[in-house]
């Protein structure tokens, strides 16, 4: 009757900073779907993720060069390579991941938009093949129970959608994936924060880019609830949620950074539901707890490697 509780108590555990980074990314991801329909009231997709990238990405570059210049370091610029870096993955998972996500949302629920961005894990390993990662058998086993979470979800009644908007979220999650895997194997960012910066600035640039060459209008003055939206899209989503994903990808395994994409759509659902009254059928409270069920087995994959 002793053997489980020993078992446990004596299993390696997760590193603090890797727990944090956890929770930020599965409860404040899973909040940002319902504030990105919020703020497009005011402000359309790639507007809306470019200036909120922007904004991020300055306030975290400012703080980072006045933390190292109140201690004396004369330089904490990325280099040419880290900026071009940068510029890439900032393309491949903020302009084309994020501004995907944002142009999708015009038209479908945010619950559907995050049970799309749960195909990031199955992408994630696929991309990773081509640089000899090779998952570990829960990693597997977890990705597949998650898939078919994800199926049941969709399969709900809470959602509906357009194929072209369904296909911008998946064409988001194929980007952001890519982006994910080359930031940690063939195109690193500047270590620490303002490596996350870098990636936010040049993603940031781009998204506005882009919104300028399509001819963007935000509505002005914007309404009061998109400029919250928006505040809390640059602070939580972007400022702790971005740098904690980053921080993940450089200190967990690959399966365990990314599997906040299965708990973002139980809680994109749960506030859907509560915030906005969406009715959650029993087939999708089930679906929920499938996902929850992967994301246990991914997490003790992790264990089990630090074992």
């Amino acid at each position: 009757m002793q053997t489980p509780s020993v078992s446990l108590s004596s299993a390696p555990r997760l590193p603090a900073g890797v727990v944090l980074a956890l929770a930020a990314c599965y409860v404040i991801w899973g909040s940002t779907y319902l504030a990105i329909r919020v703020a497009l009231v005011s402000l359309p997709p790639f507007f809306q993720m470019g200036s909120r990238f922007l904004v991020a990405g300055g306030l975290l570059a400012v703080w980072v060069l006045w933390r190292k210049r109140s201690a004396g370091v004369a330089s904490v610029l990325p280099t040419a390579v880290q900026w071009r870096n940068a510029l890439v993955v900032g393309t491949l998972m903020l302009g084309g991941g994020m501004g995907l996500i944002a142009t999708a949302s015009v038209h479908i629920g945010s619950g559907l938009i995050a049970t799309c961005v749960a195909v990031v894990p199955l992408m994630i390993t696929g991309w990773g093949l081509l640089w000899g990662r090779r998952p570990g058998r829960l990693d597997l086993a977890g990705m597949g129970i998650g898939a078919l979470g994800v199926l049941l979800l969709v399969r709900g009644e809470s959602f509906s959608a357009s194929p072209a908007s369904i296909g911008c979220a998946l064409a988001a999650t194929a980007c952001w994936s890519l982006g994910s895997v080359l930031s940690t194997t063939r195109m690193p960012l500047a270590p620490g924060p303002i490596g996350f910066a870098s990636e936010m600035l040049c993603g940031g640039a781009v998204l506005l880019a882009i919104s300028l060459g399509i001819g963007e209008q935000p509505a002005w003055p914007p309404q009061p609830a998109a400029v919250a939206a928006w505040l809390y899209l640059v602070v939580f989503g972007s400022l702790i949620g971005f740098s904690a994903y980053l921080y993940l990808l450089a200190h967990a395994s690959p399966a365990l950074a990314s599997s906040y994409a299965f708990v973002n759509p139980a809680v994109a659902l749960a506030l859907g539901s509560v915030a906005a009254g969406e009715a959650v059928t029993t087939q999708e409270g089930w679906a929920c707890g499938v996902i929850l069920l992967a994301v246990a087995m991914i997490l003790a994959q992790n264990r089990r490697r630090r074992g």
